[in-house]
């Protein structure tokens, strides 16, 4: 421990535009990363809670995005017009998001504003005062947002295909919450539920940009200084999901009269810890990743079927999926659904030389071109110390993916292709009971 009252800061990484990754950790738990840019003019600040909608118990499904609205409402030293003057004047940014596993308060200024910036978020997160007034107001602005969530096809989609490849897992449910959730939840669950889980243990403040270390874990001091007594920060731990999912196999419908057929087909895949996710990446950049993708060409270029169809992977910290969505006339969609089948058992082949080594590529570029902001710098830096069981490089990441090989592909997709199928539908097929057999077909094999 050094005299500042912190484990001396480490150095994780070095990048090759010459910016330096150090992380700290404070008495109480709480850890500071940054990554220094040198001549950056701007800042992004962040701060990571682990805390998300897998903590919540049945009565509180959506407390945490619930809460993520309410800071924003005022603390004990600024109100909610004092918060948005303060970001406004310097023309920065604030914002959050909530996940499954955690929620992020961020912002964006001018270097020059960063000190700011930390003591406003910090303020936000930490000392919240959550009134009666504004419980009632958020609630009323949180229906809405169902509302229109229930409006998006796509959005309906997502959360019919989850509570499917989920099933027995809080990854089932959807962030937001429910309208009966949200309508009984009171001021009193609210509150319980902020000042048992947001303690410094479960926070990462993260900040990329035009900054110096040692000046940021200062400012983070003073913020946390009346935050991080260890006696007074129990521990609440976290429910984890039953190991690997197993999926149902289903087939989930929703009755919508939308001019398009909506479609997700996929089935349980890797957690984010499985050394195996790289090798499950280069496939599914092959697959649907991209405009000369084994899909996109199949289904949009060579067919003109679908304006929109891509294949994605989710990972979380005990579970993961593999999806492929396609949107298309209805009368299109078993002529969709026969396409994707046939490139799914094509696939059990593996790629060719050429794929492999393009897939690879285009992961590579995305992600480096992906970091040439602070706020995708910042986000990296903070997720990684958050849900990582180590910290990863650039470097660490770029090198795993060029390492895949043909075999670790093939070794995936017998276990990945082999799981049960779970399908979602979103159109107008309740009605006239013309689901496609070939659909159903796939989700039974």
């Amino acid at each position: 421990m050094t005299s500042t009252g912190y484990r001396r800061a480490r150095v994780l990484e070095r990048s090759a535009d010459g910016g330096t990754v150090t992380l700290s950790e404070i008495p109480g738990g709480l850890r500071v990363i940054t990554e220094s840019v040198p001549g950056s003019r701007s800042a992004s600040v962040g701060i990571w809670v682990g805390v998300g909608s897998i903590d919540e118990n049945p009565a509180l499904a959506g407390a945490s995005h619930y809460l993520e609205h309410l800071l924003f409402k005022g603390t004990k030293s600024r109100s909610g017009a004092d918060i948005s003057v303060a970001i406004d004047a310097v023309g920065g940014e604030l914002n959050a998001f909530t996940s499954h596993e955690y929620t992020c308060y961020f912002a964006h200024v001018l270097a020059d504003e960063a000190q700011m910036a930390v003591d406003l978020v910090c303020d936000v997160v930490l000392d919240a005062t959550i009134t009666p007034a504004d419980v009632d107001t958020e609630r009323q602005v949180i229906l809405e947002e169902i509302a229109m969530r229930d409006d998006d096809p796509e959005d309906v989609l997502n959360d019919l295909f989850a509570s499917s490849v989920f099933a027995g897992s809080a990854l089932a449910e959807p962030v937001i919450g429910t309208i009966e959730t949200i309508e009984s939840m009171t001021r009193r669950q609210i509150n319980s539920y902020y000042h048992r889980r947001y303690t410094p243990s479960k926070m990462v403040v993260s900040v990329a940009g035009g900054v110096v270390h040692a000046d940021v874990v200062r400012w983070v001091k003073r913020a946390f200084k009346n935050f991080l007594e260890p006696e007074s920060l129990p521990a609440v731990p976290r429910t984890k999901n039953p190991g690997r999912l197993s999926g149902t196999g289903s087939l989930a419908l929703i009755d919508r009269d939308t001019e398009q057929a909506h479609l997700c087909v996929g089935s349980p895949a890797l957690s984010r810890h499985d050394p195996r996710r790289y090798a499950l990446g280069v496939f599914n950049t092959a697959l649907g990743g991209g405009m000369s993708s084994r899909l996109f060409r199949a289904i949009r270029e060579e067919r003109g079927l679908a304006y929109s169809c891509y294949s994605s992977s989710s990972a979380y910290a005990d579970a993961g999926s593999f999806s492929i969505y396609a949107g298309c006339q209805p009368e299109n969609l078993a002529e969709v659904v026969t396409v994707i089948q046939a490139e799914l058992n094509r696939a059990r082949g593996g790629l060719s030389v050429e794929e492999l080594a393009r897939a690879k590529g285009q992961m590579v570029g995305s992600m480096i071109l992906g970091l040439e902001d602070n706020e995708s710098r910042m986000s990296r830096i903070g997720k990684n110390i958050l849900v990582r069981n180590g910290y990863r490089s650039v470097q660490d990441e770029i090198d795993a993916i060029r390492a895949v090989s043909q075999d670790d592909i093939l070794a995936v997709l017998n276990e990945v292709l082999i799981a049960p199928i779970s399908a979602a539908v979103v159109g107008p097929y309740a009605k006239t009971k013309n689901l496609p057999k070939v659909l159903t077909s796939m989700v039974k094999r």
